[in-house]
């Protein structure tokens, strides 16, 4: 553990609040998503002259997607002031969604007067146990029941952010503390933690030797590893080993290596080509159904796991070697102890070539149209592109037909599958990387969960964030699901608003492409104008 401080004025007249949001701006905290209410007034007073940016969202639900979406394009925890009571549970979603992609985020929430804490007194927005609402999706969750709490609580987050399995965290502060002034300045006292390290050298032995003797030696990387790009595709093209990602991992090889087997894990062609691995080597990933698309991977194999929670070295896919230990560490390290020859690759390269092509050339109906449009984007959008997609048929195909050209370049709600994400993130990503142009894929459904933060991206933003609104007048997946059991579609055939007009209300540009052609003449003009373009494309106009 280091310490760090900045010098700053000695004064023991700043408020809990005040103290805690100078903390946090020495932390590197530059951006947080919330709303302002009676609650949190406080930590409002401690803003001006802090250095960090407020964001307005409209919705609770949209400052954790914000959030969120910041973190994962920054790689920096997503920050957000939120009030109690409906505050805290209007942001249960988001928070909820980012514990289950393993996403840092620290959700800062008043809470009532120390005095009436749990004793049902009927104070404003009060809960019985808020802290109790939070804890099952955070990876802690505490009441700083004094100022001198606040230090010690903040250092305790970024010990997670920086040193563990990355989740959020939610400090709820009373009102009095918020209020209360501080006994000491402790506003520049900034806790670092060392990093995640290394698995001890025999392990690392055993799991080097494993892969040397393996004879079709595959991998599989997630958000885990997103820092080990380099160490992946050296070990990748070393044991001449195809290289599958999770939706959180697209983009950790070149799009055109030609051992990227992408993130085909969810449909056939991809369980084919794993079924053959005599070991797989699991690196930053969960592997979790929700990126297979069934409930187990047709492994045959020993699996060889590198993960920083060690709860996942026997769950659902108990393995042969467990490398508790930072991926890309971990990775560098074993490519120390594997031979420097570089082995025959053109079998494996055979292979994921056959994979690629069998994707393409398997596509039901509806996913070849979808590939026409994906087709389309990547033909025009700038090559550092932000994707951010909801819970939509559209984005369920761009899980793993499209191709990220780098990593935190595809967002999407993975873990939870919450509609509503795509908007949000998409805001909080373009804060994250501001320059970076922003696209986000959503359905006519997810959409109207989180409509409303159009008014916040049109008056914060500046430069190009495209949202491409897959219309089909339905919940497909949903109604498709529903007719594949024969269930009578109920309830997934909603009446939508006139989008168009909605969109220009909020102040957006609004183009209406009558055909795949016109949709990419649409899209080049979204990512060449310096704010927020909604695009409308109906299904039956992306038909002709």
């Amino acid at each position: 553990m280091s310490f760090q401080s900045t010098p700053q004025p000695v004064s023991t007249s700043l408020t809990g609040g005040q103290a805690l949001v100078r903390l946090l701006a020495n932390y590197g905290v530059d951006t947080v998503f919330g709303i302002p209410g009676v609650h949190t007034l406080e930590l409002y007073r401690g803003l001006p002259g802090s250095g960090i940016r407020h964001v307005l969202t409209r919705h609770e639900q949209g400052a954790g997607f914000m959030a969120d979406g910041y973190a994962r394009v920054s790689g920096k925890p997503g920050v957000c002031f939120i009030i109690t009571g409906p505050g805290v549970t209007n942001a249960a979603t988001a928070i909820g969604q980012a514990y289950a992609d393993s996403i840092p985020m620290l959700v800062i929430s008043s809470v009532n007067h120390t005095s009436s804490l749990g004793k049902g007194w009927g104070c404003l927005h009060e809960t019985q146990d808020q802290r109790a609402i939070t804890a099952p999706i955070t990876a802690f969750s505490a009441v700083a029941l004094s100022t001198d709490d606040l230090p010690g609580l903040i250092a305790r987050a970024f010990a997670v952010f920086d040193s563990e399995r990355p989740r959020p965290v939610h400090i709820s502060v009373p009102l009095d503390v918020l209020a209360g002034a501080i006994s000491r300045d402790w506003s520049a006292e900034v806790v670092r933690r060392p990093g995640r390290g290394l698995p001890v050298a025999g392990t690392l032995d055993d799991a080097a030797r494993r892969l040397q003797q393996a004879r079709r030696p595959m991998i599989i990387a997630g958000g885990g590893a997103l820092a080990a790009g380099a160490q992946l595709q050296a070990l990748s093209e070393r044991l001449a080993a195809p290289l599958f990602t999770s939706v959180a991992g697209k983009g950790l090889l070149a799009a055109d290596a030609p051992l990227n087997a992408g993130s085909s894990l969810c449909v056939q062609p991809g369980w084919d080509l794993i079924a053959q691995a005599d070991v797989v080597l699991a690196v930053g990933t969960e592997m979790a159904d929700t990126d297979y698309w069934r409930e187990r991977l047709p492994l045959s194999g020993e699996v060889i796991r590198v993960d920083i929670d060690s709860r996942k070295f026997n769950d659902f896919y108990p393995c042969a070697v467990a490398l508790h230990g930072d991926a890309r560490q971990t990775l560098g390290a074993l490519l120390t102890r594997l031979p420097d020859e570089v082995r025959d690759p053109r079998e494996a390269i055979t292979a994921v070539a056959a994979l690629k092509a069998a994707i393409r050339s398997g596509h039901g109906e509806l996913q070849a149209l979808h590939q026409q449009i994906l087709d389309r984007i990547a033909a025009v959008m700038p090559a550092d592109t932000v994707i951010s997609s909801d819970m939509t048929q559209l984005a369920y195909t761009g899980n793993y037909a499209f191709a990220s050209l780098g990593i935190r370049s595809w967002l999407h709600p993975t873990g939870y599958g919450t509609l509503g994400y795509g908007l949000p993130a998409g805001i909080g990503a373009k804060f994250g990387a501001p320059r970076r142009p922003g696209l986000v894929l959503v359905g006519d459904g997810g959409f109207l969960y989180t409509v409303q933060e159009l008014a916040t991206a049109v008056e914060e933003l500046d430069s190009p964030l495209v949202v491409l609104l897959w219309n089909n007048d339905a919940l497909g997946q949903i109604r498709d699901d529903m007719l594949s059991l024969d269930i009578e579609p109920v309830g997934v055939l909603p009446r939508n608003p006139d989008f168009v007009l909605l969109a220009k209300a909020f102040g957006c540009t609004v183009h209406e492409p009558q055909s795949l052609d016109e949709l990419e003449r649409d899209l080049r003009r979204g990512f060449a104008h310096a704010g927020v373009t909604l695009i409308e494309l109906k299904h039956a106009c992306a038909c002709r």
